[in-house]
């Protein structure tokens, strides 16, 4: 067994209070990937099989520029463009594809130095349009165990939503238990918060069966979810918001900290 990837259990919510009230929940299961050893994982594990389909699979070909280029050579260029310097493990928090298909609305890049203390996360976020961008902020050196972050918004996610937004990151650091709180604010202050909490499991064949067994079409459910939520937003009166061209650098460089 891999103890530096794992298995994380549990939900997602999210709440809405302006211009209508709005909320959701649902159960998900995650992986955790040590991006210097999920080659070896992936022949070692029967059902989480390497490249696209399988009755679950993964494929770096799926995240960062989808070209199949090593993800960590990917983020070790993206660390560096951004000034931040990082060096030791890179472990990925995302969905795996099921039954060949996949979507991950958002996941993350827990970026570590050589000491094992957190120096980066990096937050990949995709629409339903096929888009993607990137989300980097760099964790000071002593930073507490719950990670305080902030970003603007820059990418159209959801046609409910103005651009003119920002988000708050609160992020518990995969452990016994993991998880990740965005609170979304406009001028008048916060109007949505989604999160996901999960409860860590070792990645093992029979651990992976169970959670399967669980959420047996998971990320099937996560697209219909969000397209019959729209369907529920858009019956309450909230209008579309234009979708505008995508920002000109795929990453938004963030700061430490609460948003000001």
């Amino acid at each position: 067994m891999d103890d530096a990837s794992a298995l994380y259990v549990g939900e997602v919510r999210h709440r809405r209070t302006r211009p209508r009230e709005h909320a959701l929940r649902y159960r998900v299961f995650m992986l955790l990937l040590d991006l210097d050893r999920v080659d070896g994982l992936l022949g070692r594990l029967r059902l989480l099989r390497r490249g696209r389909f399988g009755l679950m699979s993964f494929s770096a070909a799926d995240h960062g520029d989808r070209s199949g280029r090593p993800l960590r050579e990917q983020v070790e260029a993206k660390l560096a463009a951004a000034g931040t310097e990082a060096g030791g493990p890179i472990r990925l928090l995302t969905m795996p594809r099921i039954l060949g298909y996949g979507f991950n609305p958002l996941s993350l890049y827990f970026c570590h130095r050589p000491d094992g203390s957190l120096a980066a996360i990096l937050y990949e976020v995709s629409n339903t349009f096929g888009e993607r961008h990137d989300y980097l902020i760099a964790t000071p050196e002593g930073s507490e165990e719950a990670v305080r972050q902030s970003a603007p918004k820059r990418f159209y996610v959801s046609p409910f939503m103005d651009m003119d937004l920002s988000y708050a990151f609160t992020v518990q650091p995969p452990a016994d238990r993991t998880g990740v709180t965005i609170t979304v604010s406009d001028g008048e202050g916060p109007m949505l918060t989604a999160s996901f909490a999960g409860d860590r499991r070792p990645l093992t064949d029979g651990q992976l069966l169970r959670a399967w067994l669980s959420h047996p079409l998971l990320t099937f459910k996560v697209m219909a979810g969000i397209h019959w939520e729209a369907l529920k937003i858009w019956r309450k009166g909230v209008g579309f918001r234009h979708r505008p061209a995508l920002p000109p650098h795929g990453v938004t460089v963030g700061q430490p900290g609460a948003a000001a």
